[in-house]
């Protein structure tokens, strides 16, 4: 099978979930991605359940598609391993607070000194600039500084995290674009780039409409619930037995609900819900109008009725829903993979579908160590220099 980023070396030593997850979309597309682990344990989310067969299922899930080294970087000869490493790499990754890769000998002046056509890409909480860069940060301190915590939850409620890692997938993808960016303007002219990648820059430059708000009106995004800033009736609605989405956000699906769905045309004649910017000042009002309509049939109905009318709408669904629903499975969204320990490993599948060059699982997430062997000798160790490293233990 082709692959877009056949023949690319990706040296990964992040662990947890944004470089991770960087890496594994390279090795999806191709790239030959060499994980680093250190030694007494690898990477933390080793340490994370749920465990199958002794392997932990978090780190099954985001290290896919790489190799792995147990190396100790601490030590002159692990340091000198890991520098040979890079002369034949593309691209290496990590996510150490700012100032322990030039601690360890293993910042990006040092390393393209070696390599200078390397692309180095640095993940971490708040940036290798500014007055809290030295500040440890995950998901939910980058959450709560972007403004991201407290705009989300009920209006009345109290502010609340976003479901899933959002700043640290946000920092991934932001990473992902950047990698590729650089790796294309290094096949032109051979040069490689420093990139900088922080979790609270990568979900700022998510909030477009937050921001948009706020520059063009002083408006501060605050806590909605479900429902959108600038559109209603855009947002959940409760039924008789349980609750449904309904997304009528232009004048045309707003009539078409209004007639075919709800049988209330006075509602057009309504001076509150006249225009969609006067429909979202009274979302209050306008919600429980709607439900006191949707009260009165399950959600099967509504949801029927409107698909019928060709306004947008959905169920909301817990999770084990999700991945059990029949489009997300005919999408190819639930994928497996064999592990040497674990066996069968149900994980995600691929987003963006390409007609050419399709996302791929090569391999399952490696053991601790897996490719010690394979790896060095790739790049010129004896048998007789990896047993000696292994007595010494500076692989493992």
């Amino acid at each position: 099978m082709k692959q877009a980023l056949h023949g690319m070396r990706v040296v990964d030593l992040s662990q947890v979930l944004a470089g991770p997850y960087c890496t594994m979309v390279l090795g999806d597309m191709g790239a030959d991605v060499i994980k680093i682990e250190k030694t007494g344990g690898g990477d933390d989310t080793r340490k994370m359940g749920p465990y199958i067969n002794g392997e932990s299922y978090m780190y099954m899930m985001v290290n896919r598609n790489k190799r792995g080294m147990c190396l100790d970087l601490k030590s002159p000869e692990g340091l000198a391993v890991f520098k040979e490493l890079i002369r034949s790499a593309d691209a290496v990754i990590e996510n150490y607070r700012p100032g322990v890769a030039a601690k360890l000998g293993i910042d990006f002046d040092t390393l393209h000194a070696l390599n200078p056509s390397l692309i180095y890409c640095s993940i971490s909480g708040y940036g290798q600039t500014g007055p809290y860069s030295q500040k440890g940060g995950y998901d939910i301190m980058a959450q709560g500084l972007g403004g991201f915590i407290d705009m989300t939850g009920e209006k009345e409620g109290k502010p609340v995290k976003v479901g899933i890692a959002i700043n640290d997938i946000a920092a991934a993808q932001t990473a992902i674009q950047s990698i590729l960016a650089a790796y294309i303007h290094r096949l032109k002219t051979g040069e490689g780039q420093y990139i900088d990648v922080s979790l609270v820059d990568a979900g700022l430059a998510w909030t477009v409409w937050e921001a948009a708000a706020y520059f063009g009106k002083g408006e501060v995004a605050s806590r909605n619930g479900t429902a959108h800033r600038v559109s209603a009736p855009y947002q959940g609605f409760e039924t008789k037995d349980g609750s449904i989405l309904v997304g009528a956000g232009n004048q045309k699906l707003w009539e078409k609900f209004c007639l075919k769905v709800a049988g209330k045309p006075e509602w057009l004649q309504d001076p509150r819900y006249e225009t969609n910017s006067k429909r979202a000042e009274h979302a209050a009002e306008l919600e429980k109008d709607i439900e006191a309509v949707f009260a009165e049939k399950p959600s099967e109905h509504w949801l029927g009725l409107l698909e019928a009318s060709g306004i947008p709408s959905g169920p909301i669904y817990s999770y084990d829903q999700t991945l059990a629903d029949p489009h997300i499975n005919f999408r190819q969204m639930v994928q497996h993979f064999d592990h040497p320990k674990a066996g069968t490993v149900k994980t995600l599948g691929f987003p963006a579908k390409l007609s050419e060059t399709p996302g791929a699982i090569n391999r399952p997430a490696p053991t601790l160590g897996q490719h010690n062997e394979e790896i060095l000798k790739e790049i010129g160790f004896s048998f007789v220099e990896i047993e000696d490293l292994e007595n010494k233990k500076i692989i493992l």
